[in-house]
């Protein structure tokens, strides 16, 4: 039967108790679910008309995106040509905060911008690194990117927790890290999640862009077959967008001090290591700080974030970006698993868009206030 796996990422990752979430074409539940009844395997149907719900989320589009940029809304998905549109705008109306750039072009020739955020006060300044959209499916994490940035120029003035982050520090921002993957998402299939290159030997297209990086490069929870979900790649960084971070992370690693990825979904919060059950040296500081985002988060609607190493928190994979960037002398390194837990996976609705993105907010100024703090 051909399933597409939502949670886990991987069938690796699947024992006896593990809750999973697949996706199923109209044809394969008449054969899964007498299966599932046969085994004794209790299911519940999270949406029945999956095709419904994705022409609710982007069957409007065509009249609302033509308002101007100044109207720009948050509480919507926004497709690839539209953020890039709005990142160009703050480039030219906020020069004061923001400075945009492109890090490399992805397999399919497009740029990789990132907007650099903060206050030019001082030349020498440490920097947060925010990545998001590395799974092109997850579309909350550009929406979070987009949000934190709005929320940064709105209010730097009257708000002196982000007076002081924009003051003391820099912020990279890269709201679409797969961006040949989320343009597809957006034209062909709505659940891709890789990137798009090219397999000359199998018809199948992309890498898994989190499991591309040179640390224990496809080992546990990665796969070699090109056709898989959580396909390796045929190297590390052999993705023209993982290559291209890698560099400006490596060639800027004494000023970054946190590295955030966010990604859908689980409601989680994860820190080193992904590839390994260990301890990590800075674990004190790294579990307060993650400790303390989660009760800050949950603040806002009483959502409640798991936290921990990601291992065992959610499972074991090599080849990430957190653990990469732990590697590289990035003390702080963090990846979110936005809302929800499965019941709408990764067609979350526009309405939560604004929840979601308010409360991950306060966990994200949490964790940078906690960084501007000396920890030991």
């Amino acid at each position: 039967l051909q399933v597409d796996l939502w949670q886990p990422s991987s069938p690796f990752h699947i024992t006896e108790g593990t809750v999973t979430d697949v996706r199923v074409s109209q044809n394969t539940t008449r054969s899964l679910l007498p299966y599932l009844q046969q085994a004794n395997i209790p299911y519940t149907i999270l949406i029945p008309d999956l095709q419904k719900a994705i022409e609710n989320q982007t069957g409007l589009r065509s009249y609302r995106n033509r308002r101007s940029l100044s109207e720009y809304n948050y509480e919507v998905y926004h497709s690839l040509e539209e953020i890039q549109d709005w990142m160009h705008h703050l480039n030219r109306t906020h020069s004061d905060l923001v400075h945009m750039f492109s890090v490399g072009k992805s397999y399919e020739g497009r740029p990789l911008y990132v907007l650099k955020l903060g206050k030019r006060s001082r030349p020498y300044k440490k920097a947060v690194w925010i990545d998001c959209g590395i799974h092109a499916r997850e579309w909350i994490g550009p929406a979070f990117c987009q949000w934190f940035v709005k929320e940064a120029l709105q209010t730097y003035q009257t708000d002196p927790a982000m007076r002081k982050m924009l003051t003391q520090l820099y912020f990279y921002i890269m709201p679409v890290f797969n961006v040949d993957g989320y343009h597809f998402s957006w034209t062909n299939d709505r659940f891709w999640r890789k990137t798009r290159s090219k397999n000359t030997r199998f018809h199948c297209h992309g890498v898994d862009a989190n499991r591309n990086w040179k640390v224990k490069w496809c080992d546990e929870g990665a796969s070699f077959h090109p056709c898989d979900d959580t396909y390796c790649g045929p190297f590390p960084e052999s993705e023209p967008e993982v290559k291209a971070v890698a560099h400006f992370l490596r060639k800027h690693r004494k000023q970054i001090k946190a590295y955030l990825s966010f990604h859908a979904y689980a409601q989680m919060l994860l820190y080193p290591y992904s590839y390994k059950y260990a301890t990590i040296p800075n674990f004190n500081c790294v579990e307060s700080a993650a400790y303390n985002a989660v009760n800050a988060l949950q603040s806002a609607y009483g959502i409640r974030y798991r936290y921990g190493p990601a291992s065992s928190t959610l499972y074991v994979s090599s080849g990430s970006s957190m653990d990469w960037a732990y590697k590289n002398g990035i003390p702080y390194a963090f990846a979110f698993e936005l809302r929800d837990t499965g019941h709408f996976g990764f067609l979350l609705p526009e309405t939560l868009i604004k929840p979601t993105c308010t409360e991950t907010m306060l966990a994200v100024k949490n964790i940078t206030l906690h960084l501007l703090k000396k920890c030991h």
